[in-house]
């Protein structure tokens, strides 16, 4: 065990995704065939030996606390620490809806404060990546800073307008910090997770929304970079990075998951991604069925054409049907003779026969959940 706790921040960019967290925030959004996106930060904080992780939410949180439940399936669910729910309530202080993580972090100082762990693992969950928080960590002892960024220098997810973006000199320090720029111009994205000791965490954040701050990276890391008052420092993360920050990312995310390099990537032999169990029986292909380079979860029963596609547990493709380069979520029905091409259907959604549904490449259907076309 390490002298880490982790906090997962849930709060904010719902927005973005638009029908895809219309009834579940951006932490739960499936992915893969059988994953939620807080699978993949939880499960590297599991893997990086943390045992104590706190989830804090704003909205939309129904969903994902039926998927984390009492954190077992991460071995999550000891008596003195495991996994916390921190959903917003309200207080003399707190309207319950959080202007920004530092009012967030603000709101559930007591909770920081019962803890023992020496150091904070924070990080988002709009964006994708393979993390090693145990060497984040180590690097942020040996360097002795206040706080240490984790960043990526992958141009895949810079965008015109959106994201954080840092420079980082030959010593490591994080000089300059810049917020949703019209057009990036510093050379590293910064993917909104650091590490820091937790008693300074709860110094910081307390000192300043006594100053009336709600932002933590705009307010209280911009200033802590543009003073130097603060020693932060920056670390790199390998790989590939997602910035899931619209339904064509994700959906060409998606797509990525089919070529095997990728999914090696994302899913390390030696760090599994840990999930909810769902106990179900194999998939099952009828005769006649032809499926072609798609992720199958189990559940499944495939009658018809799937090609170039990821379907979810307990989805049902029936005789005739054909589809290609969609996302089909969990027990998805697809009735005989309809056609898909380019759509991604959210949970329990049905395609009655004979339907048609066919995208261009860059637009997407959407099929919102327990809708039937």
């Amino acid at each position: 065990m390490k002298n880490i706790m982790g906090i997962i921040y849930t709060g904010e960019r719902d927005e973005q995704l638009k029908e895809l967290t219309a009834e579940r925030a951006v932490a739960a959004v499936p992915l893969c065939g059988r994953y939620r996106l807080i699978d993949f930060p939880l499960s590297a904080m599991v893997d990086s030996g943390v045992r104590n992780v706190g989830v804090i939410t704003q909205k939309n949180y129904h969903s994902l606390m039926d998927h984390l439940g009492s954190g077992r399936e991460w071995d999550l669910h000891g008596k003195r620490s495991g996994l916390a729910f921190l959903p917003p309530f309200l207080n003399n202080n707190t309207v319950g809806v959080y202007s920004g993580f530092l009012d967030a972090l603000h709101a559930n100082l007591n909770y920081l404060r019962s803890c023992k762990e020496r150091y904070v693992v924070s990080t988002d969950t709009h964006m994708l990546f393979s993390a090693k928080f145990d060497e984040l960590a180590d690097a942020h002892e040996k360097s002795g800073a206040d706080i240490t960024l984790l960043y990526t220098r992958d141009p895949g997810v810079r965008r015109n307008g959106r994201g954080r973006y840092i420079q980082v000199e030959e010593d490591g320090r994080v000089s300059r910090l810049e917020v949703d720029p019209t057009i990036p111009r510093l050379p590293c994205t910064y993917l909104e997770t650091f590490c820091i000791r937790r008693e300074l965490l709860i110094h910081l954040v307390d000192e300043a929304v006594s100053q009336g701050h709600h932002h933590l990276t705009r307010e209280l890391l911009m200033d802590g970079i543009n003073t130097r008052s603060l020693k932060i420092m920056g670390f790199e993360n390998p790989g590939r990075a997602w910035y899931l920050d619209s339904v064509q990312a994700y959906f060409d995310c998606s797509m990525e998951m089919l070529d095997q390099d990728t999914r090696n990537g994302v899913f390390p032999a030696d760090r599994p991604i840990l999930t909810k169990l769902r106990d179900e029986m194999p998939s099952r292909y009828v005769s006649g069925a032809v499926v072609k380079n798609s992720l199958i979860a189990d559940g499944c029963v495939v009658e018809g054409t799937v090609e170039n596609s990821i379907l979810f547990r307990g989805v049902h493709i029936e005789k005739g049907a054909v589809v290609k380069n969609s996302i089909i979520f969990q027990d998805g029905l697809v009735q005989e003779g309809a056609q898909l091409q380019y759509c991604i259907l959210d949970k329990q959604a049905t395609v009655l026969r004979e339907t048609r549904l066919l995208a261009p490449k860059s637009y997407p259907i959407v099929v919102a959940k327990n809708l039937t076309v």
